[in-house]
């Protein structure tokens, strides 16, 4: 199996400084969810995002892949950054690749933060008939849920040029890597996993995340052995967009108990 290629988005920070992977949420580039949290975080990491196939700057999959597939093509692409343990943070598809990084990968993240997602994401079935709207009628068609599962009350209002740009980011997102992101999400399911993971994790839930509700991110602090939970009022599932400055900040914290 080729492994789905991954376009990394550099986002700065000192070369010498320890090695923070940023990862997306299905329909989003890095850059559009990421970039004011990560000029926070750059302060005092090397600071670099990946965007899902067909995402941002990735080209569209040639063939199927799984979760577990786009964790060996991030891990590769931090390898060429850095041949030691790497600090994680992902957003919903971007937290199921981190779950894959801590079974498979272990000893190369440091620490992980895991931000409105899931070990099992809704089910297989809603995943197909998603899969099979997009390929029919392009990733448009997601713009008006987009807007209802992606933002808090009031957030486009607060803040109307990074929620346009993450709905930017969607209409021009490939159909075909959309699909394929929702197929591998339908197969994901960690569940069983959970209690294997070591190292520091905090599972960070928004309040008026209805895509990922916070019973979500609970399930994972009851079951990792060494996760910390944390939900943010006023906050709906792209965290880091609403919130970067306190994101930026609980990573930082996380970082610097367990430094790579």
């Amino acid at each position: 199996m080729t492994l789905p290629a991954l376009t990394a988005v550099d986002f700065g920070g000192p070369q010498d400084a320890p090695l923070l992977v940023l990862g997306p949420s299905l329909g989003t580039s890095v850059a559009a969810l990421w970039s004011n949290a990560a000029r926070l975080l750059a302060t005092r990491h090397r600071v670099i995002g990946f965007d899902l196939p067909g995402h941002g700057g990735s080209p569209p999959p040639v063939e199927a892949f799984t979760m577990a597939d786009l964790a060996h093509a991030v891990d590769a692409v931090a390898m060429s950054y850095a041949a030691g343990p790497y600090h994680y943070a992902g957003v919903s598809a971007g937290g199921a690749v981190g779950l894959e990084l801590l079974l498979e990968h272990a000893d190369r993240i440091a620490t992980a933060a895991l931000i409105c997602t899931g070990a099992k994401i809704r089910t297989a079935e809603a995943w197909s008939e998603r899969a099979r709207n997009v390929r029919r009628n392009g990733t448009s068609a997601m713009t008006e849920s987009a807007r209802i599962t992606w933002f808090s009350a009031g957030f486009p209002l607060r803040d109307p040029d990074t929620a346009a740009a993450l709905l930017e980011s969607l209409r021009e997102t490939s159909a075909e890597g959309y699909a394929a992101t929702c197929e591998a999400l339908g197969q994901f399911d960690v569940r069983d996993r959970l209690t294997t993971i070591g190292g520091d994790v905090i599972a960070i839930a928004g309040a008026e995340d209805i895509a990922t509700p916070p019973s979500s991110l609970l399930y994972l602090a009851e079951h990792i052995p060494r996760c910390d939970y944390l939900e943010i009022a006023q906050t709906a599932h792209l965290a880091p967009a609403e919130q970067p400055e306190l994101i930026a900040q609980e990573l930082l914290a996380l970082t610097q108990r367990s430094p790579a």
